[in-house]
């Protein structure tokens, strides 16, 4: 399993538009093209799950994860921001980068924790910060999943 396989160039978002919290969360479940149900329920579902915690993991990177009934297979999805915005994540920090993880409740490839766990490994790498904001294109987001080969 890589992660590369769990992203589509139309889910990928370089210039979010977004300055708040709640609506960087709006903005990355609109990435996933569900319909306005769905999305307002997994924007629901989000925003309980920040309240136990931000996901906010430091280095400028948020991993927003919830699992939901309105998905059938692990989605995920990926927006920037340059200016940054105030997620209260662990270091106090702006994030900039997000991933977005969303799972339905049972999976039968039971993929969401790994999927979860290898995104925390790549945001961790030395270069990756540094690297996200130089993108250019979702394509360019995409190779550097493949490069890292995680």
């Amino acid at each position: 399993m890589r992660l590369r396989e769990f992203f589509s160039e139309d889910a990928i978002t370089l210039e979010l538009q977004s300055t708040s919290k709640d609506a960087v969360l709006k903005e990355l479940v609109g990435l996933l093209k569900l319909d306005e149900k769905a999305q307002a329920m997994l924007f629901k579902m989000l925003k309980r799950r920040e309240t136990l915690g931000s996901t906010g993991i430091g280095q400028h990177i948020s991993i927003p994860h919830c699992r939901s009934l309105v998905v059938t297979r692990l989605r995920c999805a990926f927006g920037r921001s340059a200016k940054g915005i105030d997620f209260k994540a662990i270091d106090d920090q702006p994030v900039n980068d997000f991933f977005l993880i969303v799972a339905p409740p049972l999976e039968v490839s039971n993929q969401y924790l790994p999927v979860l766990g290898k995104i925390a490994q790549f945001a961790k790498e030395s270069d990756v910060p540094a690297r996200l904001a130089k993108l250019k294109t979702p394509a360019e987001f995409l190779a550097l999943l493949e490069e890292k080969n995680i």
